[in-house]
């Protein structure tokens, strides 16, 4: 089972700015599919055999850095 982190778009926004959509990415940050909420991308990469991981704070998603992502 392979690890795809689930993060809001667009990156880096400031806290209180709207969110556009969700993306799920590979640990490369290649997009594998794009959703309109948090629990689509979270159902989708389960159904493809994924292990789903989102971001702790959001402006904390480090891939390389563990303790910033929690599975799902």
């Amino acid at each position: 089972m392979a690890v795809v982190y689930v993060e809001a778009r667009p990156k880096g926004r400031q806290e209180g700015s709207p969110i556009v959509d969700y993306v799920v990415e590979d640990h490369a940050d290649h997009a594998m599919g794009t959703f309109s909420t948090q629990k689509e991308a979270i159902d989708w990469a389960k159904r493809n055999g994924h292990s789903p991981h989102v971001a702790r704070v959001r402006h904390l998603n480090d891939k390389k850095r563990p303790d910033h992502w929690r599975a799902v």
